[in-house]
């Protein structure tokens, strides 16, 4: 290969991997509202949450057992999450949203939408 084109090969890798580093930086960008719950010995950490419309609350699993995030009005409902699984949801309207663990019904908590 002659030496401008290495360059030119060079130059186009270079520039591929910028414009996949900002679209990955772009897309793991999270909104000032949102927020974390953890699940973690049988219980919500908070079990409490305030967030702002359109804020998007993930929760992830951090026990052992498998637990659900369901609402108690059936707006949002996850699958059985095993151990690092997470689930997303992005609330859109103000409210107070509480919700359980199925499989745990004593694990309850609630999320404040302002």
């Amino acid at each position: 290969m002659s030496p401008i084109t290495t360059r030119r090969a060079l130059a186009a890798a270079s520039l591929a991997a910028l414009a996949l580093g900002a679209a990955a930086l772009s897309a793991a960008a999270a909104s000032p509202g949102d927020a974390t719950v953890t699940i973690q010995n049988f219980d919500f950490h908070p079990m409490a949450l305030t967030v702002p419309a359109g804020a998007t609350v993930t929760w992830k699993n951090l026990d052992g057992e498998p637990h659900t995030v369901t609402s108690t009005d059936g707006s949002f409902r996850s699958e059985a999450l095993d151990q690092g699984d997470a689930y997303r949801f992005t609330f859109a309207k103000p409210g107070v949203y509480k919700y359980l663990c199925t499989i745990h019904p004593k694990m309850v908590a609630s999320i404040t939408v302002k």
